[in-house]
């Protein structure tokens, strides 16, 4: 439990970078007006019904945000006096009750709504988000879309045993959509006059859901911050099994200290590739190393020494070689060189003694509920055949419902949004080569990569961990700055931690540029780099 506590926690993206505007921002005097809670009558966004709508005031203070599974507790200090409305809505005949919350600050509102995404299977944020954006100016909104928790899957299947097509729905789009709608009539309702301008903040499934609004409603938002996005999901969601499969079918179960053994190694020996030895992996597809150079030396872990076997080295190899058919046909990127190994290749010893896989969660309950239709996961009998087969169910069945990979964006262009996202390359739970392929594609439909960089741009980030930027980017800044003003980014100023835990500074360049070292100055320094070709793709 201990484990799944911490690499939900490490996955789960609760308190996004928030951009602090001046009062100044604030058109219309809304920066000294002040506000009272009064329960609205929102209309119901098309092919709904609104089953309740609630006000409840909270004075300035701590919000105290209720403990949520695998996540405990949190208080957010400093939040200033604001309205808590909340609105559910219907799909009649459908069965469901999706929330969508809308927290309206007494003063000082900066005239923009922020709403925030979700994570794993969460559909919208419990609070601490919302705080943090109240806090900031801004008018916050979010939704439940009728689902559960971070890795709650209870709602997949009927009684019957069927999908539960209507909540799948809701999560994947319509109910992101319709909290558009709504929060959008309480805000105007509100303060007496409309959002000066709406933006989406999310990362992982709520990276997924701004990309879903960009593709399917581009008149929901003017900007859409959309990070470590988890677009192509009916592929990756399999495609993250596959190091259990490979280890189940190797029998090989190399613990977390020989994992980091291989991916330190592997920065060790590719550091430089980007001019300068700083414990970053620039562009890990360019990394060549083989993990076979690790076998016969050895690893202390807890007290033994460990050696490495050819068995490991090909569970690694295999693992950031990604999946493929026994045919050898390649289904999806790998975890990339310089990633966490141990997130999606996680082992504990059983009661017998062994060693044996922990599937993580998310891919485990995607498999075994939407794909299988078991309540149960049973990842330990999937065969290389097997996966294969799953990896293509997955896509035949859900890819137009889920799949967010349309690479058509030309309503959101013509509606003047701008979709900024930034994906780190350490990311070991969704592989930043899949935002790579959607932005390529995205080139290929629209014009090219100019044409593209007008209102799409994409950052990768070195080194940086599953959703690792928030609170170390000033992403939503540099959004806002783009819509209003159209400045837009150029590079992103970040802070960035090493492969020895150092803290560096680093300006994030734009796909498919990386950062180079200039020859001279502190490795650790920005200004040190500049952003150039990569030397691959």
């Amino acid at each position: 439990m201990k484990r799944l506590v911490t690499v939900l926690a490490a996955a789960v993206p609760l308190a996004a970078a928030l951009y602090v505007p001046s009062a100044s921002a604030a058109p219309d005097g809304s920066a000294t007006a002040s506000y009272g809670c009064t329960t609205p009558a929102p209309k119901a966004p098309a092919g709904t019904q609104v089953e309740s709508v609630t006000a409840v005031a909270h004075a300035a203070g701590t919000v105290d945000v209720p403990a949520v599974f695998p996540l405990g507790e949190n208080h957010v200090p400093d939040v200033p006096a604001f309205c808590d409305v909340t609105v559910t809505l219907t799909h009649p005949g459908q069965g469901d009750h999706a929330r969508v919350r809308v927290w309206l600050p007494a003063q000082k509102w900066n005239g923009r709504l922020q709403t925030l995404g979700g994570s794993a299977y969460a559909a919208g944020d419990y609070g601490t988000g919302l705080a943090a954006a109240v806090r900031n100016g801004y008018a916050a909104a979010t939704t439940d879309a009728g689902v559960s928790s971070y890795i709650d899957t209870g709602w997949a299947l009927k009684g019957d045993g069927r999908v539960d097509t209507a909540l799948l729905e809701n999560f994947a789009s319509r109910s992101e959509h319709e909290a558009a709608l709504v929060a959008k009539e309480v805000v105007a309702g509100h303060y007496d006059r409309a959002a000066s301008y709406s933006y989406f903040n999310g990362c992982s499934t709520g990276g997924r859901q701004g990309y879903a609004e960009a593709q399917a409603y581009p008149d929901d938002y003017d900007g859409i911050l959309a990070n470590a996005p988890a677009v192509n999901w009916d592929d990756f969601e399999v495609a993250t099994l596959w190091p259990q499969v490979v280890m189940n079918e190797e029998k090989t179960y190399p613990t977390g200290c020989e994992f980091k053994a291989f991916t330190d190694a592997a920065v060790q020996a590719c550091d430089t590739q980007d001019g300068a030895r700083d414990g970053l992996l620039a562009d890990p597809g360019a990394c060549g190393y083989d993990p076979r150079r690790l076998i016969g030396s050895t690893v202390e872990c807890d007290g033994e020494q460990l050696t490495i076997t050819a068995a490991d080295a090909e569970v690694v190899r295999l693992i950031w070689d990604g999946p493929r058919t026994p045919s050898g046909e390649k289904l999806w990127p790998g975890v990339p060189v310089g990633a966490d190994l141990s997130a999606l290749a996680g082992t504990v010893v059983d009661g017998t003694g062994r060693r044996v896989g922990a599937p993580f969660p998310v891919p485990a309950g995607w498999v075994s509920s939407w794909v299988e239709k078991q309540s149960v996961p049973n990842v330990q009998a999937i065969t290389y055949e097997r996966f294969a087969q799953l990896f293509e169910q997955s896509r035949a069945e859900y890819d137009t419902i889920i799949g967010t990979d349309d690479p058509d964006l030309s309503g959101f262009r013509k509606a003047g949004g701008k979709l900024l996202t930034w994906h780190g390359s350490a990311d070991q739970y969704i592989p930043a080569e899949g935002t790579v392929r959607y932005r390529q594609q995205v080139e290929q439909r629209m014009g090219g990569a100019r044409k593209v960089d007008d209102f799409y741009r994409l950052f990768l980030a070195p080194g940086a961990v599953h959703c690792g930027l928030s609170g170390s980017t000033d992403d939503l800044a540099a959004l806002t700055a783009w819509v209003e003003h159209g400045k837009a980014p150029r590079t992103l100023a970040a802070t960035l931690t090493n492969a020895s835990g150092r803290t560096i500074s680093r300006n994030l360049c734009p796909y498919p540029s990386v950062s180079r070292y200039q020859g001279h100055g502190d490795t650790a320094d920005a200004a040190s780099f500049r952003c150039g070709p990569a030397t691959r793709r």
